[in-house]
This record gives structure tokens, sequence and C-alpha cells, in this order.
């Protein structure tokens, strides 16, 4: 019996990933916001099926209670907080609301599968996170103050990371993390955020020569101890995502094409000049060459994704635990295992989706301090996902970033949250603007002599 409900749900499982990504793309046809509420109201439906199928699986390969119960939270908690947050906010996006709680979910569920304590953790993270995105865009509605602290937010960023650098926890080779007690944090994933609000504010000042300089000199700044700290997928991050938005400020491709040139040269010299740089493109050249070794996490993701195929083995059918760090680094390849390929693309989609959702309202915004911020997170998230998913699928050397949202870390997830908080600020914002210019529209002008009358009579 068991065998027949989880061969089912897997099916199910399938054809709703399926039917989400459809409507993910499918509510972008319309910029009609009360349109795209009713199809998100499916989508939101849709997640909660989703986890449904999903821990009634867990619990009956499991028959542990306490994943039912872990379940009930996370369905109360997420009826809450949607429902909290249209209530606050009844003119936000509810496509990045419904995208932000499906991607959290899948990735509480898969946590889960591979770690239960850990999965526990990640929620209670991803409770004050989303929390802290209650308040986030109201920060960004009416603190327009923001876009004068370009060097503040320059000498906070350059300063977690140098303090990493210099007193920061190495893992894996890399300095990532500070130990505040029982807290370990990794401030490069929030610096991220400050850097992003750091070019904006310097270019929305002018966009002449000279400030590309000095922008770009305190930009390399935050890349160089990034490489110094041997982080190089952050470092990656942080650089695609400021040649992008020079270019949007700029519009002056060249000073993308030059970025791309001098990255080109670094990326060598970073090749010749750190050890475990080496070991990782030999690994993605052959993983096999040293199977037992260096290559076997590389190997064993590969194995993972071929031995799911087109539908995956199911939940608790296939064996993710082989892949070392398959939890953080490489839960891509989990879920291509025992959820199949199709839903690992459906999964792909539904990352392009969210980001192309975050470029139109970067796009949306008129002033350039919002337009640039906007697009640099969206830009940070777009890579993120590209060098994780690129990584564990041997497109591109393994550069041990997460995917948002879904990968476990508690640093990860905050950050992720707060982008997306500060995208729903901006998105309010615009959709105040426009509803004021329409209030106007329709109000006819009062004449000038009627408002002298009244002057006088008062």
């Amino acid at each position: 019996m068991v065998n027949l409900v989880t061969e089912i749900s897997r099916y199910l499982m399938l054809i709703i990933m399926v039917l989400y990504t459809i409507l993910n793309f499918y509510v972008l046809r319309k910029n009609d916001l009360r349109w795209q509420n009713r199809v998100c109201r499916k989508q939101i439906f849709l997640v909660f099926l989703l986890q449904c199928l999903g821990y009634l699986i867990l619990y009956l390969r499991t028959e542990d209670t306490k994943i039912l119960a872990f379940y009930g939270f996370q369905v109360a908690f997420f009826l809450m907080y949607f429902i909290l947050f249209k209530t606050i906010y009844p003119q936000c996006s509810r496509v990045l609301l419904s995208n932000l709680v499906f991607l959290f979910s899948l990735g509480l569920l898969m946590i889960t599968r591979l770690d239960f304590d850990r999965a526990k953790k990640q929620f209670a993270i991803g409770v004050i996170a989303c929390l802290i995105t209650l308040v986030i865009p109201a920060i960004i509605r009416h603190m327009r103050f923001l876009s004068r602290w370009a060097w503040f937010y320059a000498i906070v960023g350059i300063g977690l990371l140098s303090v990493v650098w210099l007193f920061g926890s190495t893992s894996y080779g890399a300095q990532l993390t500070l130990s505040l007690g029982p807290v370990a944090l990794q401030p490069s994933e929030f610096v991220k955020i400050s850097f992003v609000f750091f070019t904006a504010s310097m270019f929305q000042k002018g966009q002449s020569f000279g400030r590309a300089v000095i922008t770009t000199a305190v930009a390399g700044a935050h890349v160089l101890i990034l490489v110094a700290s041997t982080d190089l997928g952050s470092g990656l991050v942080y650089f695609m995502s400021y040649l992008f938005m020079i270019y949007v400020a700029t519009h002056k491709f060249w000073y993308f094409a030059g970025g791309l040139g001098a990255g080109a040269v670094a990326a060598v010299g970073a090749y010749h000049l750190f050890d475990h740089v080496k070991v990782r493109v030999a690994m993605w050249q052959n993983p096999f060459s040293d199977y037992e070794g260096k290559g076997y996490q590389l190997a064993q993701s590969l194995f993972a994704i071929s031995s799911g195929g087109w539908l995956g083995l199911g939940l608790c059918q296939g064996y993710p635990g082989s892949i070392p760090l398959a939890r953080n680094d490489f839960i891509f390849s989990a879920i291509c295992e025992e959820l199949g390929v199709i839903f690992a693309i459906c999964l792909v989609l539904i990352y392009l989706g969210f980001v192309l959702q975050l470029f139109w309202v970067s796009t949306w915004m008129d002033v350039l301090f919002y337009k640039i911020v906007g697009f640099g997170l969206a830009v940070m998230l777009g890579v993120q996902v590209f060098l994780h998913i690129g990584g564990v699928t041997k497109m591109i050397p393994s550069t041990g970033i997460t995917l948002p949202l879904i990968s476990y870390g508690g640093s990860s997830v905050l950050s992720t949250m707060i982008i997306i908080g500060v995208i729903q600020g901006l998105h309010l914002m615009k959709q105040n603007e426009v509803e004021e210019i329409e209030r106007r529209a329709v109000e006819p002008e009062e004449p000038e002599e009627e408002r002298e009358g009244e002057g006088r009579f008062r």
C-alpha cells in the first residue's frame, strides 16, 4: 500500500509542478493586479497540495509523527503569513509572494527528507526572515533618503568582509562564516545587498567617467577581499552583478565588455594562485579521474541525476545521502534523483520566471536609484541560481553556491527574503504612484476662481 501511494504521488507531484510552472508564466500575460491575484490563488493552492503529498510520503516511509506535526506548523504559518502580508500591503505583488512561499516550502520538503533536525532549524530561520519581510517594504517606501548613504554602504560592506577575511572560520578552503556563540553567520550574503545599494547610490548622483572609476574601485575592493578569503563563488556573484548594474546606469557597452575581459584575466590568475581552484577545474573536466577522492562529490551528483531519469525515483526512493553536502551545495542533484529531471526543469523555469518578475519591477521604476537596486538584486539571484545548477550538472566548475530559498543555510535564506522584501517595496512604491496619477486624472480640477473665492471667504 505504501509503495502504491508513493508511486501515485510521484506522478501527482510532477503534474502539480508542471501546472505551477505554466501559471508562473501565464500570470505575466496581463499587467492587471486583480487578474494576477486570481491566478496566484491557484498557485498557492498548488503549493499546499504539493506540500501535502510530499509530507504524506515522508510520513508513510518513516512513520514519524513529528513529520506530520512539522507539516502542520508549516501550513499554519504559511497561511498566516500570506494573509498577513496581503492585509498589510493590499497592493503587493502576489506573484512574488507565491513564488517565495513555493520555493521555501519545496526547500523545507527536501531538507526534511535529507536531515529533519536541520529542516527544523531552517524553518525557524525562515519564520524570522518572513517576519522581517513584513517590515522591509514599508522601509523602502517611506525612507527615501536611502539613496544618499553611498559611503555608509561601502564602509559597512568592506568592513564586514574584512572581518571575515581576518577572523572568519575556514570551510572547504574558503573563509565564509563568523561564529557568534552558537550562531554562525555568512556576512557576504548580507553585504551583497549593501553592495547593490552602494552602486545604485553612486550612479544616482551621476554617471561621469570619474564617478564610474571611483565606484568600480570600491566595488573591486569588495571582490578582492572575497578573493583573498578564497570565497570565489560569492566574488563572481558580486562581479557579474556589478557589470550589469554599470551597464544599466551608464548605457555604455564598452564598460561591460571591458569588465568581462578583466574578469577573464582575473579568472586565469585565480587558477594559478589558488590550489583548490585548480582542483575544482580538474574535477570539472574529469571527476572520475579521482573518483574516490576529490571528484567523488561531483561524480555522485552526476550519478544521482542520471539515476533519477525524467520522472524520478520518488521521495525516499533514492540515495541522495551519498552526495556530500546534498542539503547545501548539491540539493539540485537530490531533487533530480527523487523528483525527476522534468520536475527539475520546471524548477529552473520557475526561477527564470521569478527573476523575470524581479526585472519587470526594476524596469517599471522611474528613479534611477530604484531601477539599479531592483536590477542589481535580480541579477544577483539569477547568477546565484546559474552558478548552483551549472556546478552540480558539470556545466561549469563547482563554486559552492547555494540554491536560493531551497538549499540549507540560514544566512542565504534570510538575505534572499530581504531581497524579495526590497523588490516588494519597489513594487508598492510604483503601484502607489500609478494609483495617484489615475486618481488625479479622474478627479476634475477645481476652477481657479472658486479656489480664490474660498480663500477670501476664509
